[in-house]
């Protein structure tokens, strides 16, 4: 148990630096999350297939595998396009609201009762966000959009939780990156067109900052968080995740060297 905390622990803090990475990358939300699966699913199948750990699936189980894949990428655009209308402590505070959605939802789909103190801790979290924002209103869309990414940041590890029962966590995580990635490529020609930008090709500095939040970010991170979610309840992933602003936000001043961020 004590294992899964620090790994869990681990995962946070390299969560917390993907809000200073979403600033410092100047592609859009929908572009910065493509790439990050493209390069994330990509050196999963090198690692995983040289290690001998992917494990068969049927297609029912990747469609499904895919589909969690998807929503963990909304999750993401959402989350880089809160700090993209306002900035990465804004991005980062609507996470706490994670707790809330995952007291609701983990019991739904598991078909169990609602646990009070976990609902209630949930709610103090709403609360919480309220008393940060309500005075200030310019960032409203930021805050909406940062609300809607701690949605899909509260489903979609319930949902992984329930397929790990089954599969091995590296061919989960390889899966869902996969699926993920070619279920946004689908997308992305009408969220380009919806938002066009003038090139979709990163810079160096951006490729560069890309491999950090892919490698780092994410293949490191996601097996550090899947593995503490073998051992701990969706909902206390999710809670610990509320340590994610406080994480974020000190490197944001570090790293950007702007109050304001």
């Amino acid at each position: 148990m004590k294992k899964s905390f620090l790994q869990l622990h681990i995962a946070i803090l390299l969560a917390g630096f993907t809000g200073v990475l979403g600033k410092l990358i100047t592609l859009n939300e929908g572009l910065l999350v493509w790439y990050r699966l493209l390069i994330a699913g990509a050196t999963l199948w090198i690692l995983m297939t040289l290690a001998k750990k992917i494990q068969h699936v049927s297609p029912k189980q990747i469609l499904r595998i895919s589909g969690i894949g998807f929503l963990s990428a909304l999750h993401w655009m959402f989350f880089y396009a809160s700090i993209k209308y306002a900035n990465v402590s804004v991005g980062l505070v609507c996470l706490s609201a994670v707790g809330f959605f995952s007291s609701i939802l983990e019991p739904l789909i598991n078909r169990v009762r609602i646990n009070l103190t976990e609902l209630v801790f949930g709610i103090l979290s709403i609360f919480g966000i309220y008393l940060i924002f309500h005075f200030d209103t310019k960032y409203k869309t930021g805050i909406i959009l940062g609300i809607i990414s701690s949605f899909f940041a509260a489903l979609f590890p319930i949902l992984l939780k329930l397929v790990m029962r089954q599969i091995n966590m590296q061919t989960v995580l390889t899966w869902q990156m996969t699926g993920g990635f070619l279920a946004l490529s689908l997308v992305m020609p009408f969220y380009l067109k919806a938002f066009p930008v003038a090139s979709i090709i990163p810079s160096l500095d951006d490729f560069l900052w890309l491999l950090v939040l892919a490698w780092l970010c994410s293949v490191v991170a996601f097996q550090f968080s899947m593995n503490a979610l073998k051992k701990l309840s969706a909902f206390t992933v999710s809670l610990s995740y509320n340590l994610e602003p406080l994480y974020g936000i000190l490197m944001a001043f570090i790293f950007l060297k702007r109050t304001k961020h």
